[in-house]
């Protein structure tokens, strides 16, 4: 006896219309915080001929940007899944947040080089113009991030955003205190400075971006989820004889999937044995979305996945005579 099933969990929904309209809502308003903001830097940096503040507005560029993609990765997102798109454009949201973490490495190697640049050649900085604007840059990016702190940051297009707004926001705390000493000491300097631990600071939320996004489009496991301890786990429950084609992925972030294929016992009732494991997987690793093919072992040369794909899990009280 054989049985497939794919299971979405009790009371398990693709619907996300409402979480993805509060989504839209604080997005937008942080975009439309950071856009008029952002223009009124640019200027003030010019005027200014302060690096720190020019960095800080190409951030804000790159955070806008980034918020748009994050919105249209949304909506794509919550389209149906239709024709070659079984899944849908759920991906949609992970590539945005790809593309955020690149932005980030390209706006920071241009940081590093222009920041060495003036730490060599120190240009005339005007400090206190810079001060006062970083400190109200704070106060914008302090809004925007509390904006986007309200959306869901389960979601790695979100997080993304998030990212960018909170860095920007390290980003004008590091410009106020070089401000300050330029302001005080006539030390410009420090505007090259402050560039160059923004650009530390974007490398390092842009890395958390890019692995991320990575290792959900190279379809590796969550990072909270064991392969090998779940396939032990199921493999040791009663009656199970053997698991195998175990495959733990994401099909975005928060949506994590598990397929595997379960010999069981001669006697033993599959569809209740699958029952209890997409019971199983929806208690302890709130795993709704599996696909289970169970088969009874066959006590002759099986005919079960000749070639499995990884390891296969075995308990040692239900092996058939001849096993293992």
């Amino acid at each position: 006896m054989s049985t497939d099933a794919h299971e979405h969990g009790a009371g398990h929904s693709h619907s996300h219309g409402v979480g993805a309209d509060a989504d839209r809502k604080w997005l937008t308003i942080a975009l439309i915080l950071i856009g008029g903001f952002m223009a009124i830097e640019v200027v003030i940096g010019v005027i200014a001929q302060s690096l720190a503040l020019i960095s800080d507005a190409g951030h804000m560029l790159t955070d806008a940007a980034s918020i748009v993609l994050a919105l249209i990765a949304i909506r794509l997102a919550s389209r149906p899944a239709r024709g070659s798109y079984t899944y849908g454009l759920k991906r949609a949201e992970i590539l945005s947040a790809q593309a955020n973490g690149v932005t980030l490495f390209l706006l920071a190697a241009f940081f590093i080089y222009e920041g060495i640049r003036r730490l060599i050649t120190p240009p005339e900085v005007s400090g206190l113009l810079v001060f006062i604007t970083a400190l109200a840059g704070i106060a914008v990016n302090v809004a925007a991030t509390w904006c986007i702190s309200k959306a869901n940051r389960s979601s790695l297009n979100v997080e993304g955003a998030f990212q960018h707004i909170l860095n920007d926001l390290y980003a004008f705390i590091a410009t106020a205190v070089a401000g300050a000493v330029v302001w005080l000491t006539g030390f410009t300097r420090a505007d090259a400075i402050a560039a160059l631990v923004v650009a530390a600071l974007m490398l390092k939320a842009g890395w958390g971006l890019v692995r991320e996004s990575g290792r959900i489009f190279l379809e590796a496991a969550p990072a909270n989820m064991d392969p090998e301890g779940i396939g032990t786990q199921l493999a040791a429950l009663p009656s199970v004889a053997e698991v195998h084609d175990l495959h733990i992925w994401q099909i975005t972030s928060g949506q994590p999937a598990l397929s595997a294929h379960i010999l069981v016992a001669p006697d033993a009732d599959c569809h209740g044995i699958r029952r209890d494991i997409e019971g199983l997987l929806h208690t302890q690793y709130d795993i709704d979305h599996t696909t289970l093919q169970v088969d009874h072992e066959d006590t002759e040369a099986s005919t079960h996945c000749l070639d499995p794909h990884g390891e296969p899990y075995r308990s040692g009280e239900n092996m058939l005579p001849g096993k293992g």
